[in-house]
């Protein structure tokens, strides 16, 4: 009986009965991470006015979640390296749900800045260690196809249930227990952790890079950071143009370093596998309109059709039921017989096509005819593209650079959202505000006109949107190679380092 090669890993999972009750722990993790990206939206309004915020100030409770969120993922998965996966998880956990309960508890809006804040500092933990997780106990292809079908699905859902959920509590409680809502989800995701989850030990004689520490956070947080300001200062403010040139040069500067760096954050092998940047690009792309979508259609549904929180929440459930039919009934089923890219291409052209369709709205569009047929492809889109996007982009990663790769995807995920939100947000505005500036001719057509601009504000960053999704389609088409795994071939088998 011939034993396991030396240097290929072992598949802890096959052994593992419990490793099923295992993806529940790590799905719940990852369901509150994503989910509180948009949890808040709905309730955005409520706590305005309860802390006195004013409407310059009022993003940053989005913002300040993202940004911290999408600059730190690096750093955390590098940590979830070092120190172990299973260690991290569960001091993320912790203090995610410390956070949460700061934020529910906030009196000042800077209190609520600040715990946002935090809260995406300890996702930022949390999130690659869950997905390193997954990566390295579910390795058999058919078996790693169903886990990434459900981890894809609260990927590209757990965004729309925060709506459905922070309806619900903003309506029937306050906006407060959208936050709260966050600690009984931590505490049964810790006992399960120590229960249920297994990992290898860190590499804890390696060294965090520093240098690269401050160059790549410092360079995201300074573009999403100028996307933001964009809105209410303009594209040509100079403090707009000195964050966008600080991050340009912070990130050519921070990649420079990664090639000499002795124990570099992002290990430059793991993106140089053209499949696994093709994965990560497509992903920043389509998180860019995906989370755009959100924005304007949570304050349309609200604003101008003058839907209840409940009513906007409940509005993005057949957007959720698409996800999840094409996350985990075509896209799971699938992967094991074509490559990704078969999936990922047509799913960006359903996406861009809903998103066309949106652009033909309103303000008096009927739900059922111009709303619900376009949020139901787009669903049905971004469940054909994450399942194999995560899937695709943690496969064939040497298990110590695991929490690495699993960072670098959702960094290009958090990144996207933060981009999108704040570059579509402040294209939708400035459109609107010149339309109502151009048609108002006097005061007795102030609120339609205003109504009208709004929408065509939306309509025209929609359409930037859609073109941003066929961008996407066309990179995955031309970088992702990869075919279909072979029967019985590991996912976890490392690709070797290309040679200098």
């Amino acid at each position: 009986m011939s034993g396991t090669r030396t240097g290929e890993p072992a598949a802890p999972a096959e052994a593992d009965p419990r490793r099923w009750w295992g993806l529940v722990v790590i799905a719940l993790a990852q369901l509150m991470v994503v989910l509180d990206a948009t949890i808040v939206n709905i309730a955005l309004p409520s706590a305005q006015r309860d802390l006195g915020m004013s409407d310059g100030n009022r993003q940053w409770v989005i913002t300040a979640y993202t940004l911290a969120f999408g600059g730190l993922l690096l750093l955390g998965g590098r940590i979830a390296d070092l120190v172990g996966r299973k260690r991290t998880f569960v001091i993320g956990l912790i203090g995610f749900a410390a956070a949460s309960a700061i934020g529910g508890a906030a009196t000042t809006s800077a209190m609520l800045f600040g715990a946002r804040a935090l809260q995406g500092v300890f996702a930022a933990v949390l999130a690659p260690s869950a997905l390193s997780l997954l990566a390295t106990t579910f390795t058999e292809p058919k078996e790693r196809g169903k886990a990434f079908g459900i981890y894809g699905t609260l990927a590209a859902s757990g965004a729309a249930v925060g709506f459905i959920v922070g309806g619900v509590l903003t309506e029937y409680l306050n906006w407060r227990w959208c936050l709260y809502v966050n600690i009984p989800i931590a505490v049964a995701a810790v006992i399960g952790a120590f229960l249920l989850l297994h990992d290898r030990p860190g590499h804890t004689g390696a060294r965090l890079d520093v240098p690269g520490v401050v160059l790549g956070c410092g360079g995201l947080v300074a573009l999403v950071y100028g996307f933001s300001e964009a809105q209410p200062r303009g594209w040509t403010d100079p403090l707009v143009l000195a964050l966008f040139a600080a991050g340009v040069v912070l990130l050519a500067v921070f990649v420079w370093w990664q090639t000499r760096a002795p124990s570099p954050l992002l290990p430059l092998h793991i993106i140089r596998d053209r499949n696994r940047a093709g994965c990560v690009v497509t992903m920043m792309l389509a998180v860019v309109g995906m989370f755009g979508l959100f924005l304007f259609m949570t304050y349309y549904l609200q604003e101008i059709l003058r839907y209840s929180p409940l009513k906007t929440g409940l509005a993005f459930l057949p957007m959720t039921a698409a996800i999840l039919v094409g996350s985990t009934q075509i896209s799971a089923r699938l992967l094991r017989r074509v490559g990704p890219r078969m999936l990922m291409v047509p799913g960006m052209l359903l996406a861009s096509g809903g998103m066309v369709i949106l652009t033909r709205m309103t303000v008096d569009s009927a739900y059922a005819t111009a709303i619900l047929p376009a949020l139901l492809l787009m669903g049905l889109g971004m469940g054909l593209t994450f399942m194999p996007v995560f899937s695709t982009a943690t496969a064939g990663v040497a298990p110590r650079d695991s929490g690495v790769t699993s960072a670098t995807v959702n960094t290009a995920q958090q990144v996207g959202g933060s981009i999108g939100t704040a570059l579509l947000n402040t294209i939708a505005t400035s459109t609107s505000a010149s339309y109502i500036a151009s048609h108002l001719t006097g005061p007795s057509q102030r609120e339609s006109v205003v109504r009208e601009g709004i929408v065509h504000g939306y309509t025209v960053a929609i359409w930037l949107a859609a073109g941003i999704m066929l961008l996407a389609g066309l990179v995955a088409g031309l970088m992702v190679t990869a075919k279909a795994p072979k029967p019985g071939t590991p996912a976890d088998r490392p690709v070797p380092e290309p040679v200098a």
